[in-house]
């Protein structure tokens, strides 16, 4: 079997490709935004959700600045829709960033060689896959607990929302009650699932990376066994170079969003903790704020875990290049192959701007910072 012909890189993130081209974020083969109908839907299912949630929930912030809780709720569920409607913005701006990404995936040297090594990187994908499950899960859990809960909140005679706005109407009354509870549900749903499959493509491009770095490392130990030593070394430093290139543009792609994204959640946890504090323990609006700070560790810690990922299996470059049996080798392949160890021994780090690197000790610095807001709300509160 050909697996150069036959392995598809993007069959695994099928579903995440479905769910971006179904709300309106992946043109269709290799194109970019252009003006045709599929970017037109697009326009008019972001215009349908962001502007009026992001209005209603800002107008509403000068009624309730008296009330701490409501304004921090308000404060958070604007956040949340702000940060996904730059998410929008970011990725069709960057549309033609993604597609070469993808193109640069069917590349011959980011191909497995056999099927040793689509065994090799398989079981990076299965982690992504379930990854993407698990967060899809723990989000739509919150999804649900958030839609029922105003209608399963017995204490509260009056009509609940799920979240707080202001309208130019009475939302108390039908039909208008059950027109605006309809169309904050499908906000939330859409929002959601913008946050899900963005968020997790990103992860899928950081694993993408560690794969290739699977296949070099494999490639590099194996060096020995070629016919052509020479000719075979030269392919592994043309493909570093290719995994090198790939990994600036997808952190030139992503670098403002996960920006973005760290500093906000760092306030959405702050403020989700300060509210599961004073709502009834176990109560639908209770079970809903663990869920949602529960998916919201997961996903930085998406983010955090994959690119640190990058950079452990970057590092085991050079050990590959250590391993190859290079002494059996002659003085001119030596010579390169001890300036390619000396090229790969800076392990590659995933960052934003250089203000974060993707690691597991950043994800345990925002947890630090988020408990310092929680503690910050507490005294106000108080």
């Amino acid at each position: 079997m050909d697996v150069r012909n036959k392995f598809c890189w993007k069959t695994t993130i099928q579903p995440n490709l479905f769910f971006l081209k179904t709300f309106g974020f992946w043109p269709k083969d290799d194109e970019a935004f252009k003006l045709d109908f599929y970017t037109i839907r697009t326009i008019i299912l972001v215009t349908i959700f962001f502007p009026v949630a992001l209005f209603t929930q800002a107008t509403n912030l000068f009624f309730v600045l008296d009330d701490l809780i409501a304004f921090t709720g308000t404060i958070c569920m604007l956040l949340i829709e702000s940060l996904c409607a730059f998410k929008v913005y970011y990725i069709a701006k960057n549309m033609s960033i993604v597609k070469t990404l993808m193109t640069m995936l069917n590349y011959d040297l980011f191909q497995p060689r056999d099927i040793s090594q689509v065994a090799l990187v398989q079981p990076n994908l299965d982690l992504w896959k379930n990854t993407y499950v698990a967060f899809m899960v723990i989000a739509l859990g919150a999804n649900l607990f958030w839609t029922a809960f105003p209608l399963l909140d017995k204490a509260n005679e009056e009509s609940r929302l799920p979240f707080l706005a202001w309208y130019p109407y009475n939302t108390n009354v039908s039909p208008f009650y059950e027109i605006t509870y309809t169309h904050q549900v499908l906000t939330y749903i859409y929002i959601c699932f913008t946050h899900i499959n963005i968020d997790t493509f990103l992860a899928a491009l950081n694993t993408y990376i560690t794969s290739q770095f699977d296949i070099l490392c494999d490639n590099l130990t194996k060096l020995h066994f070629s016919h052509n030593v020479k000719a075979n070394l030269v392919k592994c430093i043309k493909h570093h170079w290719l995994i090198l290139r790939f990994a600036e543009k997808a952190n030139q792609f992503f670098e403002w969003i996960i920006l973005i994204q760290f500093f906000i959640s760092v306030v959405i946890l702050g403020i989700t903790l300060f509210q599961i504090s004073i709502v009834v323990p176990f109560s639908t609006e209770f079970l809903f704020l663990v869920f949602y700070g529960v998916t919201i560790v997961t996903q930085i810690f998406m983010y955090c875990w994959f690119g640190n990922e990058v950079q452990v299996k970057s590092n085991n470059v050079s050990f590959a290049i250590y391993e190859s049996k290079w002494p059996d080798f002659s003085k001119e392949i030596q010579k390169d192959i001890w300036f390619f160890m000396f090229r790969s021994q800076t392990p590659l780090r995933m960052s934003t701007l250089n203000v974060f690197y993707l690691s597991l000790e950043s994800f345990m610095s925002i947890l630090k910072t988020y408990w310092s807001y929680f503690a910050l709300l507490q005294q106000v509160n108080s």
